[in-house]
């Protein structure tokens, strides 16, 4: 923890050294299979593990996994988090972990429902602002160069405005604001490029920064592009049998009836 300073530091230690000390008086007088259990579900991380891959991976009854499930999980050393790949099953991972936003979907999400009105406002607002600064830059009277460059903005730029307007409950990162403009991108209602940017320079990744402008496309899009499939934020999440699936999807009806 270099970029600490030295009081940070040692606030920091003592937390993890409070955590682990914890810890093991709360595994005081866990037997053998009980910390076997422990030790697999803390392998799995903050994405969890099944209880059929507990029951896998330590040889144990399904019965005993459960009666030791129960204790950890009362002693708050684990606790079971419902993921929104199977709504019916539940993820068991340590009690102090934030869940990855595989298991939990992310901002997209409120208690393994799919928030689509929430994903419209966002898309909206974002090619709001991207309009807006494209017309800025075509009323500027600057040369035709000049207004194409200063129409362009970075994701960073979208998120602070976002994040501004205060609409989102939840946290947005840059991850967020770039998945509802690529959806943007598919509606053909904004185009990208990407630049050179500076080491540090805030929005970069590897030496290249993003750039996003509102256009008005010449064409209107083919119908496949106008899929709500082409435009879904959460497409690698739908599945048959999931929280989100092709069969079920209300949007996908609304389309092929029209």
């Amino acid at each position: 923890m270099p970029h600490l300073e030295p009081q940070q530091r040692a606030g920091a230690i003592n937390k993890l050294l409070s955590l682990v000390s914890l810890r093991t008086w709360k595994m005081k007088g866990s037997d053998n299979q009980e910390k076997l259990v422990y030790q697999i579900i803390e392998d799995a991380g903050n994405k969890g593990i099944w209880s059929r891959d507990i029951r896998f991976k330590s040889n144990l009854p399904l019965t005993e996994i459960n009666k030791i499930l129960k204790n950890l999980e009362s002693k708050k050393l684990i606790k079971a988090v419902k993921s929104v790949a199977a709504s019916k099953k539940k993820v068991y991972m340590l009690y102090n972990l934030q869940p990855d936003r595989s298991v939990t979907g992310g901002a997209w999400y409120s208690d393994q429902d799919f928030e689509s009105e929430f994903v419209e406002v966002l898309n909206q607002q974002c090619f709001k602002f991207l309009q807006s600064k494209a017309d800025a830059a075509r009323d500027s009277q600057q040369s035709p160069m000049v207004q194409r460059n200063s129409s362009f903005a970075t994701s960073h730029e979208v998120w602070k405005y976002i994040c501004e307007l205060g609409i989102s409950k939840v946290d947005l990162s840059m991850d967020d604001i770039e998945t509802i403009l690529n959806t943007l991108i598919y509606d053909g209602k904004v185009e990208m490029t990407v630049i050179a940017a500076k080491e540090g320079t805030v929005g970069s990744v590897d030496g290249q920064m993003k750039l996003f402008r509102g256009v008005n496309p010449v064409l209107q899009p083919t119908g496949l592009v106008k899929t709500p499939c082409g435009l879904c934020p959460v497409f690698d999440d739908c599945h048959e049998g999931g929280e989100i699936s092709p069969s079920s999807c209300v949007y996908m009806s609304e389309w092929l009836e029209f």
